[in-house]
């Protein structure tokens, strides 16, 4: 489990979120983003479904994480994939109002996504250029963040 912290000005509330990619790649894009991002967050990453379950439940290593406020969810990963991360979740009174954001590669897989995935609260594109998957993520923060969205839907 990777964790990085930002502090930013105490205006601004907190929020832990809990990002589950196995994409190396994507997941230093979206740690560089959040550093340099406008509310103060720890980003917990895990790199497959089951390590996912096993952190929100508190299972094994995880046993201490906290409850994250959101979670951005990849589709494919090793293990269990992210779908039936997402059934699950649903499917638990303890986690069904959990907003969870899925991941997507391209524009039709948005579309194809959403209409197989339909508990997800939103999906993000992610964009191949890094600065646009940055510019993505510092959105990301700045409009489902800051407007409490996460804390609102997660009570």
């Amino acid at each position: 489990m990777k964790v990085v912290n930002n502090q930013l000005p105490s205006f601004h509330q907190s929020a832990d979120i809990l990002l589950v990619e196995d994409n190396a790649g994507d997941v230093r894009l979206t740690e560089e983003a959040f550093k340099d991002g406008q509310i103060a967050n720890t980003l917990y990453v895990v790199n497959d479904g089951v390590r996912a379950l096993d952190f929100l439940y508190q299972r094994g290593e995880y046993k201490d994480a906290p409850r994250p406020h959101v979670v951005l969810l990849d589709l494919s990963l090793p293990r269990m994939n992210g779908d039936e991360v997402l059934q699950k979740l649903r499917a638990d009174p303890e986690f069904e109002r959990l907003p969870v954001i899925v991941l997507t590669t391209s524009e039709a897989q948005h579309d194809f996504v959403r209409s197989i995935v339909p508990e997800a609260d939103a999906y993000l594109e992610k964009p191949i250029d890094p600065d646009d998957f940055i510019d993505t993520v510092r959105t990301f923060e700045s409009v489902w963040l800051s407007v409490g969205w996460a804390e609102e839907r997660r009570e």
